[in-house]
């Protein structure tokens, strides 16, 4: 049966060499990939049928990460051999644990290492609820590595030009810190294993295929997270991986039963040129083209053979296959007859960032929104909308590069080209004080003319209020059918305020005013009711108010210190910070922030952060807003709105 692998890992770890290791163990060319998406690599090893995924190392496409977490039997996370760089597999470790994904830990570029082996493995165990175990131990000669001890069945490899290692005894000067290592391994096994613990406890030396058997046991129930080394330029400890990969990773129907017994997991989907959509998806059970599948019929499917993908009508469990024709299916999704639901730890990321976006030719500006909502669809992670108040399109992602990356779709895929600009935030105005108004509207112009008189008191609220009307007439000086009139006239009013903005948090009261039998309308009092509030808000004057967001930044724990500085120089204030209980060496802190600091936000944090740090911002409430700060945004809004 298929197995499939997912590699993860970050920029410069060596992760895409490591699949092209993996691929050509048996003498198969792996396909060429795009930095961005995730290339799918189909190879044999030892009689058994393979299917790598090699995700974008970039944290700004991490959704596709998550998506194939949903097809993969097992993640294999490619590490630096700089116990300082541990922190650059912090997300990978963190994301295979919330899914409950098998994992393995290749340290690639060993023959690089300037640190023991046990200082790596100790500072990725500091992002690891598991215990991160060390199945290998390196050999040296002249201070370099040059091949390692396997601890389960205590060989030693010698590494070699070719990639081929050659089997060796066990160096004189090794054996002592092999038995020790292994002593240490047995005994994390130890935890997992009740005979193995009485196995040691009665110092009997348990026989290496029982300790493999453990091994895969412990794996495939994701208890530990085995680590072996090597270097994948040069082919150094690649084969021993894929031997353990071989061992322990469970089958098809291990993951059929984590994803709720579903059919199939789309993890990748993208619209082709002269093809249309394509969704490509793991069989979590027999597949075939025409199958009811997420609501309708799957089109027509294809398979991997070779460089190229050839129809396939049926597909067998655990095989990756692509399917067209099938708009309804997307990215991201487990399938059986009807769309199920996620499990509970996936979750389509917050956007971190946003742009303005128009069409370069006026004549791209349907298709543009059309396009828009396609590319949406592909990746969980990025969000079409438009600006509320300019009516301009906003595309929000994971960063500079994942919109980058998604203007280059909109022009490569769908033919248009693209210009973006910032988007100012959604700022209010209200008033501080009372006025009170007599506002009369009378026109005559010849026939019926247009009369109605008010008189409101326009207030302000809590921030937060909104807008609240109440009546107060006496004597029916304005009739209970024009009321009505009169509250919307004040809500039209409000769209704009002074200063170019919506008004939020005042009331309006009216209290008296005259009608004309013959003259007197609903229009008329609703223009008399627009023109009063809007004379009430010069006499009363405005204040800005800006957006107020609670974010909750999560770091490693390394990082929390620098983000005090980071939140004070953005003008907000930090509530506090707490360890994140479910993730090992992360620490979680709050702060308010205001709006107009967030789209700038994710390249600062990331700065700091060595690029992993991520927030998620909610709305909190308004704030004033005074002097320069306030002179910029108003005058930024009305750039916004000349151009729109």
């Amino acid at each position: 049966m298929a197995k499939c692998i997912a590699i993860l890992g970050a920029n410069g770890v060596g992760k895409s060499t490591l699949t092209d290791r993996l691929t050509s163990l048996e003498g198969t060319a792996a396909p060429a990939g795009a930095a961005h998406e995730t290339r799918i690599v189909e190879f044999p090893f030892m009689g058994g049928s393979w299917t790598g995924l090699d995700c974008p190392g970039s944290l700004e496409f991490m959704q596709q990460s998550m998506d194939t977490l949903l097809a993969a039997d097992m993640a294999v996370i490619v590490a630096s051999p700089d116990p300082e760089h541990a922190v650059l597999s912090a997300h990978f470790i963190r994301l295979a644990e919330e899914a409950g994904t098998p994992s393995m830990i290749f340290i690639n570029r060993m023959d690089e290492a300037n640190s023991r082996a046990r200082d790596i493995v100790g500072g990725l165990q500091g992002y690891s609820k598991n215990p991160v175990v060390l199945r290998q131990i390196p050999m040296r000669a002249d201070g370099a590595i040059v091949g390692a001890v396997d601890l389960v069945s205590e060989r030693a490899w010698k590494y070699s030009k070719s990639g081929s290692s050659e089997l060796v005894e066990i160096p004189g000067d090794l054996m002592d810190r092999e038995s020790e290592a292994r002593g240490e391994f047995l005994e994390s096994l130890s935890e997992y294993d009740d005979w193995l613990l009485e196995e040691l406890i009665e110092d009997r030396v348990p026989a290496h295929d029982e300790v493999y058997e453990i091994c895969a046991r412990i794996v495939r129930e994701a208890n530990a997270v085995p680590a072996f080394i090597g270097c994948a330029e040069k082919g150094n400890g690649v084969f021993r991986l894929m031997k353990a990969l071989r061992h322990e990773a469970p089958d098809v129907s291990a993951l059929a039963d984590r994803m709720g017994g579903a059919t199939a997991a789309s993890f990748l989907a993208r619209h082709r040129k002269h093809v249309g959509k394509t969704v490509f998806m793991r069989a979590l059970g027999a597949v075939k083209s025409g199958d009811a599948l997420g609501g309708a019929a799957l089109g027509p499917t294809s398979k991997q053979a070779g460089p190229k993908m050839e129809t396939a009508p049926a597909i067998e469990a655990g095989e990756v296959f692509s399917a067209i024709k099938s708009d309804h299916l997307n990215a991201g999704q487990l399938y059986a007859e009807e769309a199920l639901a996620a499990p509970p730890w996936y979750r389509p990321l917050q956007p971190l960032l946003r742009h303005g976006i128009a069409a370069v030719s006026d004549k791209d500006d349907a298709k543009l929104s059309e396009a828009i909502g396609k590319l949406a669809s592909e990746d969980a992670s990025l969000t079409a909308g438009h600006d509320a108040e300019t009516g301009a399109h906003v595309l929000s992602g994971q960063g500079i590069l994942h919109l980058r990356r998604a203007r280059e779709a909109l022009s490569e895929q769908f033919g248009v080209e693209t210009a973006e600009h910032r988007v100012t935030p959604a700022l209010r105005e209200t008033i501080t004080k009372k006025a009170d108004i007599h506002y009369r509207h009378k026109k005559q112009s010849g026939g019926a003319g247009q009369f109605a008189d008010v008189k409101m008191t326009v207030g302000p609220m809590a921030r937060g209020g909104g807008f609240k009307f109440t009546e107060t007439i006496h004597g029916g000086s304005v009739p209970k059918n024009y009321i009505p009139a009169v509250e919307a006239g004040a809500k039209e009013s409000l769209e704009r305020g002074p200063l170019g903005f919506p008004i939020v948090d005042i009331s309006v009261n009216l209290s008296d005013g005259q009608y004309h039998a013959v003259d007197s309308s609903d229009m008329a009092f609703k223009i008399a009711a627009r023109g009063g509030v809007r004379q009430a808000m010069e006499e009363a004057g405005t204040v800005l108010l800006e957006p107020i967001y609670k974010v909750r930044f999560t770091v490693p724990s390394v990082f929390t210190g620098s983000l005090n500085p980071l939140v004070s120089s953005q003008r907000g204030q930090v509530l506090g910070f707490d360890r994140l209980a479910e993730s090992e060496g992360w620490d979680e802190l709050e702060a308010m922030m205001p709006g107009g600091t967030l789209d700038d936000l994710i390249a600062d944090l990331r700065s700091i952060t060595q690029g992993v740090g991520r927030f998620e911002a909610e709305f909190d409430h308004y704030q004033e807003l005074y002097g320069r700060e306030a002179d910029q945004m108003i005058e930024s809004r009305a750039k916004a709105l000349e151009e729109a």
